[in-house]
């Protein structure tokens, strides 16, 4: 029930929302500020009733917030984005559970050294908002990850290659992560690479962060966000990487029907696996797909 309740509070604050932006495109003109992006709310729904080759019922519902805040002065550029998106589904037989669960922060201050390129300091923030759960065949399940465990912060300085807002890489060979986990029995098993007992990990190396977006069609965008991070002090080619690739249709101004994934391999990042009655943990790819049509509200 919290769950949906959360949703449900995110969906309202995105209609809020709505109401304001005419006010706010207005003020934003006369500055050197850029602020646009996009509110989606998907849903996925199966239904089977005496079908033959079987089937089973389920329900999806998700809700992402998508902004850009972006300054361009003289040589200076500051470029923010956020990302908050939670869903929920429901299949047959089990009760509701998360299928998305996210807050990401990034932020690129630069300093224009030449046409494309830019000195840099970089900072991205990501943790989620509610606790997640790895399901077992006997229906039980064991907690996995909470609020802000994990939680990551990644900043240092850096350059960047930018050619415009749909295409940017910014490096920075210099650059710190810091892994915080705030969940005491996640701390105690030392989940996402701490010491157990330890509530963080400091970690420092070299980062990249890349972000593509093309149209494929007229009225369809592809957008591709790249994440790799080396840690200096620890086995540097066991390398973190995030990639996620999300292709936007667009049926009219509000309708559209949307499919990202999502891979991760994360050293730190132990999954329980239960195979023969015998349960270990394993550092595994991990993914995520969501597909759905629904409503998008851009400005």
């Amino acid at each position: 029930m919290k769950r949906i309740l959360l949703l449900v509070t995110l969906l309202t604050a995105s209609l809020a929302g709505f109401s304001q932006t005419a006010v706010k495109d207005t003020a934003k003109k006369d500055t050197a500020w850029k602020i646009h992006g996009q509110n989606t709310f998907l849903l996925n729904q199966s239904s089977f009733t005496h079908w033959a080759a079987g089937g089973a019922n389920a329900f999806a519902a998700n809700l992402v917030f998508d902004y850009d805040f972006n300054y361009k002065k003289d040589k200076w550029s500051w470029d923010n984005k956020v990302i908050v998106g939670y869903g929920l589904s429901k299949q047959a037989g089990t009760g509701w559970r998360k299928n998305d669960d996210r807050i990401i922060l990034n932020s690129l201050l630069g300093y224009k050294a030449a046409q494309y390129w830019l000195y840099t300091f970089y900072a991205n923030f990501q943790t989620q908002f509610t606790k997640g759960y790895n399901y077992n065949a006997d229906d039980t399940r064991t907690l996995i990850s909470a609020p802000f465990a994990p939680a990551y912060l990644t900043f240092g300085p850096g350059f960047a290659y930018k050619k415009s807002d749909n295409f940017r890489v910014n490096i920075s060979p210099l650059a710190a992560r810091i892994t915080m986990v705030s969940n005491d029995s996640l701390s105690n098993a030392g989940s996402f690479g701490v010491t157990p007992g330890d509530k963080s990990l400091f970690e420092f190396g070299a980062s990249l962060d890349g972000y593509l977006k093309f149209n494929l069609a007229p009225n369809i965008s592809f957008e591709n966000i790249l994440k790799l991070y080396s840690n200096y002090l620890k086995q540097p080619g066991n390398i973190y990487a995030d990639y996620a690739g999300n292709i936007f249709m667009k049926v009219n101004k509000l309708v559209t029907v949307n499919f990202g994934v999502e891979l991760i391999s994360d050293p730190n990042a132990k999954i329980p696996v239960t195979e023969n009655g015998v349960t270990a943990e394993h550092s595994l790819l991990q993914v995520k797909q969501i597909f759905g049509a629904g409503l998008t509200y851009k400005f």
